[in-house]
């Protein structure tokens, strides 16, 4: 009987178990049912990002500061290095340090643990971009320097002061940011970018040479090579592990030890050179690229750009080229992949996880910061593509994996959001952050009715440039409670000019007449970017602001800005006749007095 009993209990148990299991699998088929309808099929996705189908992301952690490189340690705590200054229009950073740790001990995909540690403002700290992680320690870029910070067990933040590695990287010029990656060995090899656009005698400024040969190349513009297990090292020449890389921010490294490195091209072959190069190739040359690092290996930049339409490297412009041959550029090194130009290319990671699908395996995924030089066609990039890998090489077309950072406007002023850095995490997620408005998104596959679709090509880096558009132009009565009234129909007009001049400086401030790309720099509605001034706030630095004060500034150009990073070419490197100059002037005039 006992015997029985227990049979029956035994019978029972299994039933029950049964139940439950059919029970689980019906919620959990219902489930992906529910989660297919939601966008992306993800019910918590609150991102607002395009991803194929059956991949979902949320906001991981919002406003934590200019948010640059990540790196995920084993337990899942995201460390991501800010930075600050003049590339963000010096405004204000958080309370703290600028490295922050960021962990989610709910589940729920959203970071509900934050901590800040490293140097901070008070301390003469200004961030950074490089980060990795390294035998159990943090090491990150901070001002002209690589410091390492250890991991303490029961603590997500490092405590204490960090141990320099490397000091004294260069800080002057365009590009003074080191991002970096740390190999099994402990190699470090540190991007250190170029301080130029072209090594030019007159950085940015039409028609002005190369230097031959290019000084800068001796400690800029190339990759270095230091040891994470060494303390105390300081920058120097010697280092250096391969040359010609104008700004090579994002590096990858895959199980062979093939090291992959992006670039961004350089800008303006039109602003500069409008006698070589047409208005629409201002957009469409060159193409940013990834590369095969080599050691010694030389890429060509200054006198060098990737030209997609003839799959080849020609000569510059400041170097004697004409835009059709190589000449010394037959000889430098070229990329394995091309995408559309100034995309700009930031951070890179090579997936060699499982949760995605096996067609992700051991590809890249490459974060667009985003366009300027673009302008006045439509701007490009804001996004993260997929690149697949065979070996060394690219094995096809790239896609774009995420889109809809930017939100509606893609443009240095007008974008919400724009990808810079990325990562995984031990659990395959892939970590994107943003340098805007300090947003971490964490994108996840789920799987699901219709998952492996809607994939988006990767537009051909030798498509053309698009139509000249009027960027994101407001209604006439502007964006205010008084919209739809009619126009009073007058226009601030300076003394010496006509409101047709100033409809006519319009035009020509968007790129409609003229070639100009005023918009690339100050915006659409003029207002300024993270690159150059708002020129309707009334503030005037190299003017009285005055009709002829501001035709004076356009015609000879700010070779050496205050607060911005680039200088501003003569008539912003476009080509324009004296009337052009004062109709952009009588427009700039008056849209100050509404101000």
């Amino acid at each position: 009987m006992t015997r029985f009993v227990k049979v029956l209990a035994v019978i029972a148990c299994a039933a029950a178990i049964s139940l439950f299991i059919s029970r689980t699998q019906t919620a959990w088929s219902h489930a992906r049912v529910a989660l297919g309808a939601e966008s992306n099929g993800c019910t918590s996705d609150d991102s607002g990002l395009k991803l194929p189908e059956g991949f979902c992301a949320t906001v991981f952690a919002d406003d934590i500061g200019h948010a640059r490189d990540m790196v995920v340690a084993p337990n899942g705590v995201v460390y991501v290095n800010t930075w600050s200054g003049r590339y963000y229009g010096n405004s204000p950073v958080h309370e703290g340090g600028f490295l922050v740790a960021l962990q989610d001990t709910t589940g729920a995909g959203k970071a509900n643990v934050i901590e800040r540690f490293g140097e901070t403002l008070k301390t003469g700290g200004a961030g950074g971009s490089g980060i990795a992680l390294y035998k159990n320690s943090i090491y990150a870029e901070i001002n002209d320097r690589i410091a390492k910070y250890a991991i303490t067990s029961g603590f997500i933040a490092p405590k204490g002061q960090g141990v320099t590695i490397v000091s004294e990287l260069p800080l002057t010029g365009d590009h003074p940011m080191h991002p970096f990656l740390i190999d099994a060995q402990g190699q470090i090899f540190v991007d250190v970018a170029s301080p130029s656009n072209a090594c030019q005698e007159k950085n940015r400024i039409p028609a002005s040479p190369g230097k031959n040969p290019c000084p800068e190349l001796e400690t800029r513009g190339g990759v270095w090579l230091y040891d994470a297990n060494k303390t105390d090292q300081k920058f120097s020449p010697a280092e250096r592990y391969a040359t010609g890389i104008r700004n090579g921010e994002g590096m990858a490294m895959d199980a062979a030890g093939n090291l992959f490195v992006t670039q961004h091209g350089r800008d303006q072959l039109h602003a500069n050179w409008p006698a070589i190069f047409k208005p629409d190739q201002e957009a469409t040359l060159p193409a940013e690229q990834v590369m095969l690092l080599k050691k010694g290996a030389d890429y060509g930049w200054p006198e060098c750009y990737y030209d997609p339409f003839v799959d080849k490297l020609i000569l510059a412009p400041e170097y004697g080229g004409d835009g059709r041959n190589a000449g010394v550029c037959a000889e430098k090194t070229a990329p394995i992949a091309a995408y559309p130009a100034h995309w700009a290319p930031n951070g890179m990671v090579r997936y060699d996880k499982k949760q995605f699908p096996a067609r992700y395996d051991n590809g890249v995924f490459i974060a667009f910061h985003g366009s300027w030089d673009r302008a006045p066609y439509p701007q490009g990039g804001y996004n993260v593509v997929f690149q697949p890998l065979s070996g060394a090489r690219a094995s096809g077309q790239c896609e774009i994996f995420a889109d809809g950072f930017a939100g509606a406007v893609k443009s240095p002023d007008g974008a919400k959001h724009r990808p810079s850095g990325l990562a995984l995490g031990p659990d395959g997620a892939l970590y994107v952050s943003d340098d805007v408005s300090g947003r971490i998104y964490r994108i996840t596959y789920v799987g699901g009715a219709g998952a492996g679709g809607g994939i988006t090509p990767c537009p051909s880096a030798a498509s053309p440039a698009g139509e000249i558009e009027n960027a994101h132009a407001k209604p006439p009565e502007g964006l205010n409670p008084d919209a739809g009234k009619e126009s009073s129909g007058k226009v601030a007009v300076p003394r010496g000019a006509t409101a047709e001049m100033v409809a006519q400086g319009e035009k020509i401030f968007r790129g409609q007449v003229g070639g100009a790309t005023c918009t690339g720099c100050h915006g659409a509605d003029a207002s300024g970017t993270s690159i150059g001034p708002s020129l309707i706030s009334g503030k005037w630095m190299w003017s009285d602001g005055s009709y002829s004060g501001i035709a004076k500034i356009i015609t000879d150009g700010v070779p050496q800005p205050k607060l911005y990073r680039a200088p501003m070419p003569p008539m912003g490197g476009a080509t324009l006749t004296p009337e052009q100059v004062n109709d952009v002037a009588a427009f700039l005039w008056s849209v100050n007095q509404k101000k």
